[in-house]
C-alpha cells in the first residue's frame, strides 16, 4: 500500500526590510490555507521566513541586528500560525533566525506537526565571510551572525515517514544527503535565500538555476529520498534572489516546480514507498559502502593535492 504525503512548497516573494512580523505571518497563513484546500499534509517555508535576509548588511547596532531574531518559538507574532497549522491539520516546515537563552545565534529550520515542533535543525554549512567586505556590491556575514550548527543532521519519524531538514547552502554539501541518508531518510525539506550575484566569483551568475537544481536532484537521487526545496526569491531590498523551488523525487525527477517569482503554492503527491526500490537496488548501502575507503572525508577539511612524484 502506498504511503502518499502530498506535500506543498510555499514560496516566498521579497520582504521588505520594515516589513512587520504580523505583515509576514499573515502572507504564511495565506499560503498555509491555500496550501491545505489543495489537499496538502504538510507545507514547506523557506529559510528565514519571518524576516528580510538580513546578513546583506553590516550593522553595528546590536539592537538593530537583534530584531531579526526570534527568542521564543512560537512567540505572540508566530503563534497564530502554530494554530492555524492545528486548525487546518496540516504540518508545516519554517526557517528562522534563532536567538537562544544563552545568546546564541544560529540559523535554524522546524518541522511542526499538530501544533508541536518534533524535528530542530540548525545550519552547519555557513557561507559568506565574516568581516565587513565593502568591495561588495552587498554583504553575505552569514558567518558573523550566526554559530555553526550544533545539532547534526538528526532525522525523525513524523508524518508516516522518516523527515530531515537543511538550510541553503547545506544542499550543496553531499554530506548533508549522506548523512541523513545514513539514517534512512524519506523526506528532506530545505529552505533558502539565494542571491543570483556571487561576488567572489560572478562567473557562476548564469548557472546559478542549473546548481540549485542540479545539487538538490543528485542529493535526491543518490540518497533515494524526496528533495522539497523551497526558496525566498525576486529583487528583495535592491538584491535579486533566484526561485526555483521544487519537489524531486527519489528518481532524481522534479515533480513540482513554482513558475514565479513570488508567493507561491505549488504541490506534488510523494510516495515514500518510492524510495524502497533505490534504497533496496542502486543505493543499498549495506550492500555496496565501503565506509573504510572514505577516511579524508571527516579527517580532513581542505583539499590537499597529491605530492610530486
Amino acid at each position: 500500500m502506498a504511503r502518499i504525503l502530498t506535500v506543498a512548497g510555499a514560496q516566498l516573494g521579497p520582504i521588505a526590510r520594515d516589513e512587520p512580523r504580523h505583515a509576514v505571518v499573515q502572507r504564511l497563513i495565506a499560503m498555509m490555507r491555500a496550501a491545505a484546500d489543495h489537499g496538502a499534509d504538510l507545507v514547506v517555508f523557506p529559510e528565514l521566513a519571518l524576516t528580510t535576509f538580513f546578513p546583506r548588511w553590516m550593522m553595528e547596532d546590536e539592537a538593530e541586528l537583534l530584531r531579526f531574531y526570534e527568542r521564543e518559538m512560537p512567540s505572540p507574532e508566530t503563534q497564530p500560525l502554530f494554530e492555524e497549522s492545528l486548525r487546518l491539520n496540516i504540518a508545516f516546515v519554517l526557517g528562522y533566525a534563532e536567538l537562544t537563552a544563552d545568546g546564541q545565534r544560529f540559523n535554524t529550520a522546524i518541522l511542526v506537526e499538530r501544533g508541536k515542533i518534533v524535528l530542530k535543525y540548525r545550519k552547519v554549512h555557513l557561507p559568506g565571510h565574516g568581516e565587513h567586505e565593502p568591495w561588495r556590491a552587498f554583504q553575505h556575514l552569514e558567518k558573523r551572525y550566526f554559530a555553526v550548527g550544533d545539532l547534526g543532521f538528526p532525522v525523525v519519524r513524523a508524518l508516516g515517514g522518516n523527515m530531515g531538514l537543511a538550510v541553503c547552502n547545506d544542499r550543496r554539501w553531499p554530506e548533508t544527503y549522506r548523512v541523513m541518508g545514513l539514517q534512512d531518510v524519506e523526506l528532506i525539506a530545505i529552505g533558502y535565500n539565494t542571491p543570483l550575484h556571487n561576488p567572489p566569483a560572478p562567473v557562476h551568475d548564469a548557472l546559478g538555476l542549473h546548481h540549485n537544481t542540479l545539487v538538490m536532484q543528485a542529493g535526491a537521487y543518490q540518497n533515494a529520498t524526496f528533495v522539497v526545496g523551497v526558496a525566498k526569491c525576486g529583487v528583495e531590498e535592491g538584491v535579486m534572489q533566484i526561485g526555483g523551488s521544487q519537489i524531486i523525487a527519489p528518481s532524481g525527477e522534479t515533480i513540482g516546480a513554482a513558475t514565479t517569482l513570488e508567493d507561491e503554492v505549488f504541490l506534488a503527491r510523494c510516495d515514500l514507498d518510492l524510495c524502497g526500490s533505490y534504497k533496496r537496488s542502486v543505493f543499498n548501502f549495506a550492500a555496496h559502502r565501503r565506509p573504510e575507503a572514505y577516511g579524508l572525508i571527516t579527517a580532513r577539511a581542505g583539499a590537499v593535492p597529491p605530492e610530486e612524484s
